[in-house]
């Protein structure tokens, strides 16, 4: 299985959620990104985010997509708030209600900043994951959520221009196929500009206090 991965100057590879278990596989890719990115940090300004910081990067830089209810949502409908992109599939058994149960946590985390936090779920199954299952999806993590989709059709330039990877693994029935995909997050700041990537299993902890360093931020003149 292969993986579109940030380029090393400007991110850390995203790792991929197999959600079939496949313990060595991961095993192998952590160690590698870990012994690449450990070689990065020796000659790098120390940052003072927890995730990657991307900011610069000539991807991830926006969207045109349709939310869950029914309203078309680019990065400029939420400015002056932090946007955590999240991609998935409502089908996911374990990584994607992981990794929203981890979102939900970290803005709760931010107290009276919970507000300034808007996080997406960008579907990687559209033809599944119609606008009242991804309605009702989010409200059990928390109701300020907001799934996105975009026609299947569409879906692969959409991932390639986040470098997300995704592949359909067949099921023994055909409506139970799940998903192979990248599981990071892509964080942008008030101003829309991307700026930090979250690899799978970044704390709640760590994220919210990424997003309160964004938001402390002196906006660009």
């Amino acid at each position: 299985m292969s993986e579109i991965a940030p380029k090393p100057s400007a991110a850390k590879p995203s790792a991929i959620a197999a959600l079939r278990r496949r313990p060595l596989l991961q095993g192998a890719a952590a160690l590698g990104a870990l012994g690449l990115w450990g070689s990065l940090a020796a000659c790098s300004p120390r940052s003072p985010f927890a995730g990657i910081d991307i900011t610069g990067a000539n991807y991830a830089t926006g969207f045109d997509l349709t939310d869950h209810n029914g309203h078309r949502r680019t990065l400029a409908d939420f400015r002056g708030q932090v946007v955590v992109m999240f991609f998935g599939f409502v089908h996911c058994p374990d990584v994607c209600p992981t990794s929203m149960g981890n979102l939900a946590q970290a803005r709760r985390l931010l107290g009276e900043q919970a507000d300034r936090l808007q996080v997406l779920f960008v579907s990687l199954d559209p033809a599944r994951d119609t606008p009242e299952v991804m309605r009702a999806y989010m409200a059990a993590f928390d109701p300020t959520f907001l799934a996105l989709y975009t026609p299947e059709a569409e879906l692969p330039a959409l991932a390639r221009s986040f470098r997300v990877y995704f592949k359909k693994v067949e099921g023994r029935t055909p409506g139970s196929y799940t998903i192979d995909h990248s599981a990071g997050k892509y964080l942008f700041d008030p101003q829309g500009r991307v700026r930090l990537h979250h690899a799978f299993g970044s704390p709640a902890e760590a994220i919210a206090a990424d997003v309160r360093l964004l938001l402390a931020e002196t906006p660009p003149r």
